[in-house]
């Protein structure tokens, strides 16, 4: 029975994760959010972890007085999150944290050997060649969480042999699929956060507004499953029933299907390579009707075309356009710029010299770049 560490434990990948432990009676070992104490405490309460991390540390003496009760550990900040990450109880690490904050723990859980359930994208966006690199070396698995990435993992099982022709990365078009630009100037936070199939949080929801999310997946799809990028392609999905497809050298094309719920992708990594039960709808085509495709507007959706520029400069550049993309997403959400400001600072963000080595530091300084470029541009 596995025993898992949940990072980002209060959030929608979390708490459904924390559905699983409790259906199939896994064990959750440590929890860590980053600042819902009321909830972390319920969980601590729920669970009986022997870790759990806050990462706000100003509601650090708070969360330990709520669970002072309980035979458990607090621990707090990003030192706190790389300890539940390598916690020596854990056989498994989901990492489903949100931003780029994810990518020390997933360091800290491969150095301690713990095999990485991976919902935070921006781990390899930012890092794909150091993580990659490195899982490989301490020959640790990084399995997919996110939907379109384990839709991809459940069709090349069986097939890891066979030459790879295209990856279909599917994507839903968000709320706004068919706008043009100028319908687009004037989009409310409301507006963008009205996602007509998911239920996510606020950061991934608006990427899926800009396409954005899409792009970093096309990144993370290039680390995961060692494809050239111009081997990803885009297909516009609006009923979000399948989740992404590969064509084989044959042109045979193998698919998942399946409601879009995210219970399905959390729970075969963890039981990887099992299956088992799942409490999820199951997919009646006869109620779907009809599945429609299209090619994506990468002119009006220009992050998409900015995410491909990127990876295809590599090294630093796509940690620029990520941290420009976290910070301009707040600053939308704050009322602070429009909604397609977003793309153009993204785009604009690799006008900085990104040629550098990905080391974790250079990373940082990458962030801090991207950070001072934003604030100052706006």
């Amino acid at each position: 029975m596995k025993r898992l560490s949940i990072l980002g434990s209060t959030g929608s990948i979390g708490t459904q994760a924390l559905e699983v432990c409790e259906a199939h009676g896994f064990s959750v070992m440590g929890l860590a959010a980053y600042s819902n104490e009321a909830l972390l405490e319920e969980q601590t309460r729920r669970f009986r972890p022997q870790l759990v991390c806050i990462f706000d540390e100003s509601r650090y003496h708070s969360l330990k007085a709520r669970v002072a009760d309980l035979p458990v550990r607090v621990v707090t900040g990003i030192g706190g999150l790389c300890e539940a990450a390598s916690l020596a109880e854990a056989d498994m690490v989901l990492n489903a944290v949100s931003g780029m904050i994810g990518l020390r723990p997933t360091l800290a859980a491969i150095d301690a050997h713990k095999e990485i359930a991976l919902a935070n994208k921006e781990t390899l966006v930012t890092g794909g060649e150091l993580v990659m690199r490195r899982a490989k070396v301490q020959n640790v698995p990084v399995l997919p969480v996110d939907s379109e990435h384990s839709a991809i993992f459940q069709c090349l099982n069986g097939y890891r042999h066979c030459k790879v022709n295209r990856i279909l990365l599917t994507a839903s078009g968000g709320p706004f699929f068919g706008k043009t630009r100028a319908e687009l100037q004037y989009v409310t936070k409301k507006d963008a956060l009205n996602h007509p199939n998911w239920s996510m949080g606020q950061k991934i929801t608006i990427d899926s507004a800009t396409m954005m999310n899409k792009g970093l997946e096309l990144i993370e799809a290039y680390w995961l499953f060692d494809v050239p990028p111009e081997q990803i392609e885009v297909v516009i999905h609006r009923e979000s029933i399948i989740h992404s497809a590969v064509e084989f050298e044959d042109c045979g094309v193998i698919a998942q299907l399946g409601m879009p719920d995210m219970k399905l992708p959390i729970q075969y990594a963890i039981t990887y390579p099992e299956r088992r039960p799942c409490p999820t709808k199951p997919l009646n085509l006869w109620e779907v009707g009809k599945l429609t495709f299209y090619e994506p507007d990468m002119e009006t959706f220009s992050c998409l075309k900015t995410a491909k520029e990127a990876i295809r400069r590599g090294k630093l550049y796509p940690t620029l356009m990520n941290c420009a993309n976290e910070l301009a997403v707040q600053l939308f959400l704050d009322g602070k710029i429009s909604f397609l400001q977003i793309a153009e600072l993204n785009e604009r963000v690799l006008e900085l010299d990104g040629r550098g080595e990905v080391t974790v530091d250079n990373i940082l300084n990458a962030e801090a770049a991207a950070r001072e470029f934003v604030l100052s541009s706006i």
